[in-house]
């Protein structure tokens, strides 16, 4: 049996996730950098959950309200971490890891990390993202 936590979860945690949310808070929330990625993370559960009270969906919210969270201007490997963090201890983690794959093209198991960024394949290379052809001033 899980051991009873004594605070309000910033929003709801997955069934017997509480202590080790607490744990993982307890031990990286005093970190500047990390504490802003929990931070971000609680704020936008919070703002998701108060959307989906009202019948709205993690796809019909998620992006907007991943930006409306970001109130101290976090980085590309800061939002990974923190859909990391939803999609790991949130009840509605798993609609949000589709929802955020979906975005990258990608419905394997995990979750993107939209920090890494892999070039496309010389065979996958779109017309439009071929170089030129030279002109007559590369030409000379």
């Amino acid at each position: 049996m899980a051991q009873e936590v004594d605070w309000n979860p910033p929003f709801r945690l997955k069934a017997g996730m509480e202590t080790e949310y607490q744990e993982l808070k307890d031990k990286n929330f005093q970190d500047f950098y990390t504490g802003g990625i929990i931070r971000y993370a609680e704020r936008w559960g919070q703002m998701m959950e108060q959307e989906i009270e009202t019948g709205a969906s993690v796809t019909d919210i998620a992006d907007r309200t991943s930006h409306a969270a970001d109130t101290d201007g976090i980085t590309g490997f800061m939002y990974g971490q923190a859909v990391n963090l939803l999609c790991h201890y949130w009840e509605h983690g798993e609609e949000l890891r589709q929802w955020h794959n979906q975005k990258y093209h990608y419905s394997g198991e995990g979750v993107v990390n939209p920090a890494i960024l892999t070039p496309p394949a010389k065979e996958d290379t779109s017309p439009d993202m071929a170089p030129e052809e030279p002109g007559p001033a590369m030409s000379q």
